[in-house]
């Protein structure tokens, strides 16, 4: 088998060393697939949740052979090394859709929630909010269009993740629904809101609703100046259009 796909597990008692296909534990134990949990064999070879993912890779079933490690070893050793690299990428592609299912069930939400609980997808760098654990969520749940983002229960906000590892991976193995789920299964996790706010100010005094109001203006000056001379409008004139 390729590597990658296979750990050696030594036998404490005897000594010897055995082959031990171990594929999910291999990916899950990669740096930058920490976020993501393991998914039960039992569920990723019931066809019945695979459903409409039999096009998202070439060769399905070789597909899921190999993440369970149910291929035969004669199969993978008549493959080139250009082929196994792709049966590699198409298996890792595969069990990170399958894994943005089983999220969302009840064994799948009980392991993230550990994870949750861990504070294993990081803290909420917003000072009010007191290191508040963050859940990862995809802004869409098709895959290729965006990257996986941290939600925050606290404040209800989005961050982007610390590591680049983490970062290039596609929210949509984690989709749009699993904080929601999460926190509606288990709302005695559900934090409360932060009351604090950060008000700037100066020399000690809060700066006046007239001037935040005057900023907001100016801003919404420009925006107005730039759509205009983005359609061809002259404004060197004394505000007519020419």
């Amino acid at each position: 088998m390729s590597s990658g796909s296979k750990m050696d597990i030594v036998d404490d008692e005897s000594g010897s060393s055995d082959c031990v296909d171990l594929w999910i534990d291999l990916f899950l134990s990669r740096k930058g697939n920490e976020y993501f949990c393991e998914v039960d064999v039992d569920y990723i070879t019931d066809r019945f949740n695979l459903i409409n993912l039999q096009k998202a890779v070439s060769k399905f079933s070789l597909v899921i052979q190999y993440i369970v490690d149910e291929l035969d070893e004669s199969v993978l050793e008549a493959m080139s090394p250009s082929k196994l690299e792709q049966l590699e990428a198409d298996a890792r592609k595969l069990y990170s859709l399958i894994h943005a299912r089983y999220i969302i069930t009840v064994k799948g939400l009980q392991k993230m929630l550990a994870k949750y609980k861990d504070a294993e997808f990081g803290r909420c760098p917003r000072i009010y909010c007191n290191f508040q654990p963050l859940l990862p969520v995809g802004l869409h749940d098709i895959p290729g269009i965006d990257s996986v983002k941290l939600y925050c229960p606290s404040c209800e906000d989005l961050y982007n993740p610390k590591s680049p590892r983490h970062a290039s991976i596609d929210g949509a193995y984690f989709g749009k629904s699993f904080p929601g789920m999460l926190l509606q299964t288990f709302p005695e996790f559900v934090p409360k809101h932060p009351i604090r706010r950060y008000i700037p100010s100066i020399f000690g005094f809060d700066l006046h609703k007239q001037a935040q109001l005057s900023r907001w203006q100016e801003l919404q000056r420009l925006k107005s100046v730039k759509r205009l001379e983005t359609i061809g409008c002259d404004l060197s004139g004394n505000g007519g259009f020419k």
